[in-house]
């Protein structure tokens, strides 16, 4: 599986298409650095180890870091690595979306929801409304 994805990002990259963002990886560490003190919005992916949904969840969070590239902040946190931070977030379910901005939660989102809806969230809660990705 890695090696189609490998192929298919190489070949997506010769052919023109974008390269890949993968979002920020977020631990009990570094949360406050990247997540509430960033000068971006910030969508904060939080999952666990075994949970499908949250595998699916995955390649949504990618496909934006993708497409809003500086204008917006993805970051992931697995429960694994940041028990402390998602306990304090006070998480009761995976995957869960958390939209923030200038350290503010904003928005929560649990269980999967796909692309357009994250999409409009985005819209909606960091540009009034206004269709601004590309």
């Amino acid at each position: 599986m890695y090696y189609v994805a490998a192929t298919m990002g190489w070949l997506g990259n010769l052919l023109g298409g974008k390269p890949r963002v993968l979002p920020t990886h977020v631990d009990d560490s570094n949360f406050t650095r990247e997540v509430t003190q960033s000068d971006r919005p910030v969508i904060l992916d939080v999952w666990s180890a075994g949970c499908a949904p949250c595998k699916k969840l995955e390649e949504v969070m990618i496909a934006l870091a993708t497409e809003y590239g500086d204008r917006i902040k993805v970051c992931e946190l697995g429960t694994h690595f940041a028990p402390q931070t998602a306990a304090r977030l006070r998480i009761s379910a995976t995957p869960t979306v958390i939209y923030f901005n200038r350290g503010r939660e904003l928005e929560r989102v649990m269980g999967f929801r796909g692309s357009l809806f994250h999409r409009e969230t985005i819209e909606e809660l960091f540009f009034d409304g206004e269709k601004r990705s590309k």
